[in-house]
């Protein structure tokens, strides 16, 4: 599982905000506007947009934009001045395996 505890992934996805993030990031077309630079799906969403739908502070959505993708949860692309984060949607389905095994189906 690309060297990353299970556990570790879990407790990044215990976070409302950072939950709700991942949720969003599912399907950003449906709840992000459409941006000047980079496209919501090739190149994902950009911080600044994340920041305004949180609405909490830039270095505060960065925090957890790091946070998911140390755990392997996000990628971060950088693009001008800003970083747009997609989800990893392989590492997400090696989490539901990892746990499907381990806690049965």
């Amino acid at each position: 599982m690309a060297n990353i505890a299970i556990a570790e992934q879990l407790k990044m996805l215990s976070n409302d905000r950072r939950m709700q993030i991942v949720e969003w990031l599912r399907d950003p077309e449906k709840y992000f506007p459409p941006q000047r630079d980079g496209d919501l799906i090739e190149d994902g969403v950009c911080v600044g947009l994340l920041t305004r739908k949180l609405a909490i502070s830039q270095p505060s959505v960065t925090a957890h934009m790091r946070q998911l993708e140390q755990a392997g949860l996000v990628t971060g692309k950088p693009i001008k001045n800003w970083v747009f984060y997609k989800l990893n949607q392989n590492a997400i389905n090696e989490l539901l395996a990892a746990l499907r095994e381990r806690l049965g189906d």
